[in-house]
């Protein structure tokens, strides 16, 4: 309500019977008992298009855009009777109707002497769009009243994200059911339909279904060229903003979770090369709001802020510092501090909000503007300093007894992962020493208890107790995170400990890098190159 958006997460259990309220050109309400149990009970042709057409008539708007921008500028008691025109600007307390309630959509046009051009434009559109989304609420709640429904989903093009086209229907629904009903929105309304048919291809045969692009062609004008249709976003551009952004699927990938294994030009890390597999893992993220982007003190917004020119440097560079890599630069960083800004006013813009969110966006962003690795030269540097010195680290990983070199394997673990690019303070350490330097400060720091530490239940699996010795794990999946330090001197050696007793691996990575992250795609050369130093 007063434009305040709230994203709630539903449990699909808990979603069912609820009402569908589709507004575009008229209205539909359907009535949603489970997945594919629904059945249309009510509607009206009063809907978008009638705002749409008598709004084009009244005010000579050229568009349903520049209709919904006017209104947001009008003030419809110039139109409006209300109630406290009828009862000397008093309240008709009696029937609980406030003196600012519409008692009449239009109804000074009938006492007042003017024509229509001696209103405005602004104050019209407002009048049209409150009278037809107050009804369409009031239509809403009656046949969610009719049926013993609590949840009213309103969706299609007539809302668009307009907040006082969602205020002026939620106060309807509120108003009529006394605060009993409640009126929901879906995040990507106006492409309900269009979604509804994309889901349906299978049903009509339509499984290789493609989408045509029109492209420039240096032999000819233009040429078509289909792409397989993804799942899903990227960003929607509508005039001089870029909103809505999300992770995009990249090619070759099915984005409905399991492993993929990526093409390969390298060796792999034994000779055998059978218990050892690299692939990607699409997972569906959790939305639950990280801690910090709840601080009133926007923690995470000031991080990323600050850390955002030092971020373009690197993608600049990236790209050979070329002109055009700085312009795309530029670009970047006014659009990423735009979705911030924006995001610091309206948290609920794009959904529910939390830091994974916040990541994913700044990486989609980048790549909206080309920076496809931003770290790509980094990540090369910190493979080939940590390869350069994987050797002797083996060779002392093998001087120990089994139960020192499983707890050093671990604490390397934990101390290879400070590697990372995203964090302000690795980043000064950067500066004061080498990569192996600052690998080995860090693992001397290690020290037990640690916050989370079940060592000792891992080592007794592992190693065994009382002289027996346990079977060993059938498969191991090592999660995999930075270049450099991290994947080769971590977990790399981690790996090679786990296949030596048996146990097959499988080095998960993304699919998609964010700063210094390995990618599956990249894992393939990292292995090979360790592979010639770690044979056994």
């Amino acid at each position: 309500m007063e434009g305040h958006k709230v994203f709630v997460q539903i449990d699909h259990n808990d979603l069912f019977p609820y009402l569908l309220v589709n507004i575009g050109s008229g209205v539909s309400v359907i009535k949603v008992d489970g997945d594919g149990k629904f059945q249309r009970v009510s509607g009206t042709n009063v809907g978008g298009g009638t705002y749409w057409g008598l709004g084009r008539l009244l005010t000579k708007c050229n568009s349903f855009d520049e209709l919904l921008e006017l209104s947001q500028r009008g003030d419809n008691r110039t139109i409006d009777m209300l109630v406290g025109d009828i009862y000397g600007g008093m309240d008709y307390s009696k029937i609980g109707l406030s003196a600012s309630t519409i008692a009449s959509s239009f109804g000074k046009a009938i006492s007042d002497k003017k024509e229509l051009e001696d209103y405005r434009p602004e104050d019209i559109s407002l009048s049209l769009l409150r009278m037809i989304s107050y009804n369409i609420g009031q239509i809403s709640y009656l046949n969610a009243l009719r049926f013993g429904l609590k949840r009213i989903f309103f969706g299609e093009f007539f809302i668009r994200g307009h907040a006082y086209t969602m205020d002026t229907i939620s106060f309807a629904v509120q108003f009529w059911s006394q605060g009993e009903a409640q009126a929901m929105f879906l995040r990507h309304e106006g492409f309900l339909g269009a979604l509804g048919a994309f889901m349906s291809y299978e049903k009509h045969g339509l499984d290789h279904l493609m989408v045509h692009q029109l492209v420039e062609s240096p032999h000819s004008r233009f040429v078509w060229v289909q792409l397989q249709i993804s799942w899903m976003e990227k960003f929607v551009l509508k005039g001089t903003e870029i909103i809505a952004p999300v992770p995009m699927t990249p090619p070759g990938t099915t984005g409905l979770g399991g492993f993929e294994v990526p093409s390969s030009k390298g060796g792999t890390l034994r000779s055998d090369a059978s218990a050892l597999n690299i692939g990607v893992l699409h997972l569906v993220p959790t939305l639950e709001v990280f801690p910090l982007l709840a601080d009133p003190k926007m923690y995470w917004f000031t991080v990323l802020l600050e850390h955002s020119p030092d971020l373009v440097d690197k993608a600049v560079a990236s790209e050979g510092g070329t002109d055009d890599a700085k312009r795309r630069g530029d670009a970047f960083a006014r659009a990423f501090s735009a979705h911030l800004a924006r995001l610091m006013e309206e948290p609920a813009a794009y959904g529910k909000l939390g830091l994974a969110n916040l990541l994913e966006l700044r990486e989609e962003c980048l790549r909206e503007f080309q920076f496809l690795d931003a770290y790509r030269s980094i990540k090369q540097r910190e493979n080939e300093a940590s390869l350069a010195v994987l050797p002797d680290l083996l060779v002392e990983l093998d001087c120990m007894d089994e139960e020192a070199r499983l707890d050093t394997l671990i604490e390397g673990v934990l101390a290879a992962n400070i590697f990372d690019w995203g964090s302000r303070a690795c980043v000064d350490l950067y500066h004061k020493g080498t990569i192996i330097e600052i690998y080995r400060m860090s693992h001397n720091k290690m020290q037990r208890p640690r916050r989370v530490d079940d060592f000792d239940l891992f080592k007794e699996r592992m190693l065994g107790s009382e002289g027996k010795k346990p079977r060993p794990h059938k498969r191991a999946l090592l999660f995999v995170d930075n270049s450099g330090a991290d994947i080769v001197l971590g977990m790399l050696p981690l790996a090679r400990e786990l296949l030596r007793r048996g146990t097959e691996v499988v080095l998960v990575a993304n699919s998609l890098p964010a700063l210094n992250d390995v990618t599956a795609m990249e894992l393939p050369d990292i292995v090979a190159e360790a592979a010639k130093v770690c044979l056994c």
